[in-house]
């Protein structure tokens, strides 16, 4: 079964987050998880939870600072099975169109 998380995780600072957010990132790739990684955070696909979990706190372990904030949203549907892009795809068969605009 597929788990989707949703995780934001950054040092809590005035200055540039992205070195930060890329050792977060960066942190991912020892965990089987698939991922994408978006201007408000990133979206983590794993066959379990545990696993969702696991790369989630190695991502907020990797992060630097005094202060280090994290926010995962899980969505752990267990009676079917539907990657991030499946869910994306049927709201935009609902739409008839591609879910972005204005780039």
């Amino acid at each position: 079964m597929t788990v989707i998380g949703f995780l934001s995780t950054a040092p809590v600072t005035e200055d540039s987050m992205a070195g930060e957010v890329a050792k977060a990132v960066d942190a991912l790739e020892a965990y089987d998880v698939a991922y994408e990684t978006t201007p408000m955070g990133t979206t983590i696909e794993a066959d379990d939870v545990g696993e969702l979990f696991a790369a989630a706190q190695a991502a907020h372990e990797a992060v630097d600072g005094d202060r280090v904030s994290t926010l995962l949203k899980i969505d752990d549907k267990r009676t079917q099975d539907g990657s991030a892009r499946e869910k994306v795809e049927s709201v935009e068969a609902e739409l008839g169109r591609e879910a972005r605009g204005g780039e």
